[in-house]
């Protein structure tokens, strides 16, 4: 079994961005701008802007997190998105989500000029994504095929299951794995009305568990030497950490592990890709390689 290390991959691709923006500005290039907007004080939210902000830093960006409070309007919100659009020195940019209730998110992800959108949650990012066009693709899944391809796992011909259909993760991730250009496999996409769902795992090559429901997947629903990438980060109870919680994936790692050819750790796995993957396209949103 071979644990997939995403923090010390991510470390490495940061690295690599560092150095060519490091280059692009010695050239007289502009150096990238990522901005953030963060609603409220979600305890998640507040993290992983805070990471972001860290990721910045490293990769040779320059960062702006605007902040407000949960009761800004829907219309002060899109005004503040709309000012980003119109912002030359802003690459790209990020609504982080969730909103509070009375924010249709909807509403605000397709204000969101589709050339800026880095999270890739646009509706032209997603159709152009679905057809194979150049786009932002959104983090977690990049992030997951960046996994799979500096690991050199091998995709193409492979069952894949993918346990999940959310617009974030799920059906971008379904998208990205049958595609020829990318993960060149037969895919199915499981969910809670699945019929037989153990049965679908138990055949599955490689199983991309983005559910939520921790410890989800069971020993029982996988054959031996599958791949396991789990997108799972549930917050659980844990009086034991000074926190008073824990991080709990989709997968009961301790009993799936030996099973598994290559498996992803919650946490260290998929979750620094993700903002590795948003800092790749950030980076592809200074260079104009998309759209100009």
């Amino acid at each position: 079994m071979t644990l997939i290390d995403g923090k010390a991959t991510a470390a490495t691709i940061k690295a690599q961005i560092a150095e060519e923006v490091k280059e692009m500005v010695a050239k007289g290039g502009k150096q990238p701008h990522l901005a953030a907007i963060l609603v409220g004080h979600d305890g998640g939210s507040e993290t992983y802007v805070k990471n972001k902000v860290i990721a910045c830093e490293q990769c040779g960006f320059k960062s702006t997190l605007i902040r407000y409070e949960d009761d800004i309007t829907e219309e002060a919100l899109l005004a503040c998105v709309d000012k980003l659009n119109h912002d030359e020195d802003v690459d790209g940019f990020i609504v982080q989500l969730p909103l509070p209730k009375h924010i249709d998110e909807q509403k605000i992800i397709m204000a969101i000029d589709y050339k800026k959108d880095v999270d890739g949650f646009h509706p032209i990012n997603v159709g152009r994504m679905a057809i194979g066009l150049p786009c932002f693709i959104s983090a977690t899944p990049l992030g997951i095929l960046t996994l799979l391809q500096h690991y050199g796992i091998q995709t193409s011909g492979k069952k894949c299951v993918v346990l999940g259909r959310s617009n974030i993760v799920g059906k971008p991730m379904a998208q990205l794995m049958m595609q020829k250009q990318y993960g060149d496999a037969t895919v199915a996409v499981c969910h809670s009305h699945s019929a037989d769902l153990k049965k679908e795992c138990r055949e599955a090559d490689i199983i991309i568990a983005a559910i939520g429901c921790p410890n989800f997947v069971t020993a029982d629903m996988v054959k031996n030497g599958a791949v396991i990438i789990d997108v799972g980060t549930t917050r659980v109870s844990d009086a034991t950490r000074k926190s008073g919680f824990r991080l709990s994936g989709d997968v009961d790692f301790e009993k799936v592990a030996p099973k598994c050819s290559y498996i992803t750790p919650v946490p260290g796995g998929v979750g620094p890709m993700t903002i590795c993957s948003l800092m790749k396209n950030t980076l592809a949103a200074g260079k104009k390689e998309y759209y100009q």
